[in-house]
């Protein structure tokens, strides 16, 4: 019996216009009336969480946080913090001094505020179209923008993650170089075409999951968790029905017990139906 449903946001509760259909809105409602506890999964700030949480109405059901892919764990409802790990000051600084030797744009968020050394730098391309990645970052998880000139000489405080923007091809090319020299002091790993992270070491998506429902006594062969990336696949790989969508990457595809439809043709609802029949009858 499915008792928590985990959702990934990019690429899996949104669609390609960073929208909750309809369908896939009302799934979740109905699941959540059922009793079933949802949970968004990402490595998004709580400030970029809230406002997906607010139109599933978790103020409402207790639904879970799961940000900075398992850095911080919230309940949406009592805003409690139910685990949280953070990369030590030290550590950030030295990662932050490393970075200056690639063009690569190092983002460090803090309260309502995104910090970076340069908001006017030249945008990313992907996909054939500039990316003002900047903007897209601070818009989509509802920050400020600061400007420091050294981030590794101002960082004095204990960080949940260095977010780095870097240009598709070019991240092709170094993504080994940025990785191996913090590999066992950090969780490292590219998030998406455009995005390297650097998180807390053993900070983990399965991991806050476990965290997260444990204490419901709710266990991995319970939940449902849905996503498309790499950094998704901890999760799809530890729960009973870990469901890949259908423009998920390969490497999701394979250890998936199912793969649905796309982000963009309502894969999650379509799952839900499919092995949770029940909920077309729950009525809102």
């Amino acid at each position: 019996m499915i008792k928590a449903i985990v959702l990934d946001i990019d690429g899996t509760l949104v669609n390609s216009k960073k929208e909750i259909t309809p369908e896939t809105r009302e799934a979740l409602l109905k699941a959540q009336k059922a009793g079933i506890r949802l949970a968004i999964a990402s490595a998004r700030s709580k400030n970029g969480l809230q406002r997906f949480g607010r139109w599933l109405d978790f103020q409402k059901n207790h639904g879970i946080l799961i940000c900075y892919n398992g850095g911080l764990i919230v309940d949406a409802q009592s805003n409690e913090v139910i685990y949280s790990k953070e990369m030590p000051a030290d550590l950030a600084k030295q990662i932050c001094e490393f970075l200056k030797g690639y063009d690569v744009i190092p983002m460090i968020d803090k309260e309502n505020y995104l910090y970076l050394n340069d908001v006017y730098h030249a945008p990313l391309h992907f996909k054939g179209e500039e990316l003002d990645i900047i903007r897209y970052e601070s818009r989509s998880n509802e920050f400020l923008i600061c400007e420091i000139e050294d981030l590794a000489k101002w960082i004095d405080f204990d960080i949940p993650k260095i977010l780095v923007g870097v240009e598709p091809d070019y991240l092709d090319q170094i993504e080994e170089e940025l990785g191996e020299p913090f590999k066992d002091r950090a969780k490292v790993g590219r998030t998406a075409p455009y995005y390297y992270e650097y998180n807390a070491y053993g900070v983990d998506k399965a991991v806050a999951m476990k965290d997260a429902f444990g204490i419901l006594g709710i266990g991995y062969d319970e939940m449902m968790a849905f996503g498309d990336a790499q950094n998704d696949v901890g999760m799809i790989e530890a729960v009973r029905y870990g469901i890949a969508m259908g423009n998920a990457v390969d490497s999701l595809k394979e250890v998936a017990f199912d793969v649905t439809d796309d982000n963009d043709h309502d894969g999650i609802a379509k799952a839900i139906y499919k092995h949770i029949p029940e909920l077309k009858e729950v009525k809102l």
